[in-house]
């Protein structure tokens, strides 16, 4: 039986057809190539870099004393916010009594706006602790805060590794900071 070249996956250039019909992310391909090695410590670190920038820049969305908010580069969902800690460390035990409060306060502060921006019917929220856990930046603690709806699961990310998102970056985070001050009482630190 002849087969058309493009009735398998030989992993060819993009747009060539296949039985997939890929949906073709190439931004990820810097994380995905260096992967989980790719910090060795806060001169590669970009959780340590992003305080040093603009807050648009990096896309942070709101600073604290001791930990900040940014939205995630590689977002699950719209709105996939990150609460890291100034501080390079790698593990949540390695937190003192401030971040620590901080921490989860921000990680509470983060729903609150992101309820007032977009009505998430759920969260997910972790942390990959350790290379072994999971975490793709192990050298630098991170908590993910990741809204989620009804339905928002679809086959995109299991056969396409791709996810579909209703807006640019950019325009999430200034949606998010924007909403942040009213969520939080107004409240700035």
């Amino acid at each position: 039986m002849n087969q058309a070249p493009w009735d398998t996956d030989n992993y060819v250039l993009p747009g060539v057809p296949d039985a997939f019909q890929r949906l073709w992310t190439p931004h990820r391909e810097a994380y995905q190539v260096k992967g989980q090695d790719q910090v060795t410590g806060e001169d590669n670190c970009p959780f340590c870099a992003g305080p040093q920038r603009e807050d648009e820049q990096s896309l942070i969305v709101h600073r604290g004393r001791t930990c900040y908010v940014l939205l995630n580069l590689y977002p699950y969902n719209p709105g996939h916010l990150l609460v890291c800690p100034y501080r390079h460390v790698p593990d949540l035990t390695d937190l003192d009594a401030e971040e620590a409060a901080e921490f989860t306060a921000l990680t509470q502060d983060a729903m609150r706006a992101l309820r007032t921006q977009s009505h998430p019917a759920g969260f997910n929220l972790g942390i990959n602790q350790g290379k072994a856990g999971g975490a793709g930046i192990a050298a630098h603690l991170h908590q993910h805060v990741i809204p989620r709806w009804s339905g928002d699961t679809n086959f995109l990310p299991i056969i396409a590794q791709t996810k579909s998102l209703s807006a640019t970056l950019g325009e999430i985070r200034r949606l998010v900071a924007q909403a942040w001050p009213a969520a939080t009482g107004g409240a700035e630190d």
